[in-house]
């Protein structure tokens, strides 16, 4: 059964235009209501949300469906992406949601659901609420319409579990720690958590305006984190994005290490202690070659899913792995949360840097990476990469890497862009290789 609404990552799209209108969100409440309405309790969903000025009027739409079909409602505010995963099955939920467009501008929003075992959704599953949202949803007769609240104690519950991931042996005094929380969702919980553990903290992206989420902030926009750790001295910075699932750092040089480099780390230092499970980690085909070549220098294997935190846990759960992530900085360990949380794998960075006593620039630089280039070419419709120009030229690029790099292209799955990344040893191979591929990419379009 095909999907339309749900995307590698929910639904996603521009506020009040295509499918991300509150009258969508009010049938999406109905349908996963009426979807996780199984026995005879009391059924709830745990709604959380960023900081976008839309997120109000689609927390209020979701809460109308689902209190129409009979299901309670609890509101937490805004909070990290991987929070709602875990209040949902803490609170026995039947199903949580976050209202988020990740790492996309403000005018963006999103809608994420989780099982009650707090893991993301399945596509059929997600294809089985499509389906109920194209037909007529019973609703509840009006004594048993649901009640909606808000509850207050959902920050803390998060910073707790977060705290729990390090040891209590470990303490951060004596560190000096920027962290970015790009506006978003994190620009409470995350700084209280990080000082708490005994660092000094200094913030960027704390002021939430409900208009400025990911706008020259967040680890989609390093350059002030970099500019403010060098200016501060810090040992290091973090940077989150708007929900709080990805993590890129910055070393105490302000340097950028992305998402390949913390696996790296994570994933040593487990096996070191005997804790990594499943012999490897997975990651996606966008990782770096150079991860790969580490990793079976350390007897480990890379197994590659498709662009998408959801596929690499899919791929853990069914390798049995508990370490895994993509390059953009979604870190999925399954030791401590059911999705991507950026705070956690912060945590465990920060931890490795106390213990290893190494500065960040040291510790951080795990593998040297093959030389990558990644492009996008944005389109308004059609679909180019069926195009006979395009394909020729892709062709004749794959023939030029066979045995020396990797190219991947892809469609993103949350906006209307075409992916190009080429990555072997001869950095000047692949900079031809990815611009010819983007200009026949825009040609056709």
């Amino acid at each position: 059964m095909a999907r339309k609404l749900f995307g590698t990552d929910g639904i996603r799209g521009r506020t009040n235009a295509g499918a991300m209108t509150a009258a969508t969100a009010m049938k999406v409440g109905l349908a996963a209501g009426r979807y996780f309405m199984r026995g005879g309790h009391r059924h709830r969903v745990v709604i959380g949300k960023d900081t976008r000025l839309s997120g109000y009027m689609m927390e209020s739409a979701l809460v109308a469906g689902f209190t129409s079909v009979g299901m309670d409602v609890i509101m937490t505010g805004p909070l990290p992406t991987p929070a709602i995963a875990l209040l949902t099955r803490e609170m026995r939920a039947d199903l949580g949601v976050m209202i988020s467009a990740s790492h996309n501008p403000f005018a963006d929003n999103g809608i994420k659901l989780f099982g009650p075992d707090g893991f993301k959704l399945s596509d059929e599953a997600e294809a089985e609420i499509e389906a109920l949202i194209a037909g007529d949803i019973p609703l509840a007769p009006p004594e048993q319409i649901g009640r909606a609240r808000r509850i207050e104690d959902a920050r803390g519950r998060y910073i707790h579990a977060v705290k729990a991931s390090v040891s209590s042996e470990i303490s951060f005094d004596g560190l000096k720690v920027v962290v970015d929380c790009a506006h978003g969702a994190a620009y409470q919980v995350a700084p209280s958590a990080i000082w708490e553990l005994g660092a000094e903290v200094v913030t960027l992206g704390v002021t939430p305006s409900g208009t400025n989420i990911n706008d020259g902030v967040g680890s989609t926009a390093i350059a002030a984190l970099q500019s403010k750790v060098v200016e501060e001295g810090a040992d290091i910075g973090i940077a989150l994005d708007g929900d709080a699932d990805r993590l890129i750092v910055v070393d105490e040089k302000g340097r950028a290490v992305d998402g390949d480099q913390i696996m790296a780390l994570i994933a040593g230092r487990m096996q070191d202690r005997g804790s990594l499970r499943g012999g490897g980690i997975v990651a996606t085909v966008m990782s770096n070659l150079g991860l790969e070549r580490h990793l079976a220098g350390r007897g480990l294997d890379l197994v590659r899913a498709k662009v998408g935190d959801r596929y690499v846990l899919e791929a853990m759960k069914a390798g049995g792995y508990n370490v895994g992530g993509e390059q953009s900085g979604h870190m999925i360990l399954l030791d401590y949360a059911t999705t991507g949380d950026g705070t956690v794998a912060a945590l465990r960075v920060l931890a490795s840097l106390v213990r290893s006593g190494k500065p960040a620039s040291e510790l951080l630089h795990v593998f040297d990476p093959v030389p990558q280039l990644l492009k996008n070419v944005r389109y308004e419709g059609g679909k180019p990469l069926e195009n006979d120009a395009v394909k020729a030229v892709i062709a004749e690029a794959e023939a030029s890497l066979a045995g020396k790099g990797r190219l991947v292209i892809r469609p993103s799955g949350t906006e209307p862009v075409i992916r190009v990344m080429a990555e072997g040893d001869d950095r000047a191979q692949v900079e031809q290789v990815v611009d010819a591929i983007c200009a026949a990419v825009r040609e056709a379009v």
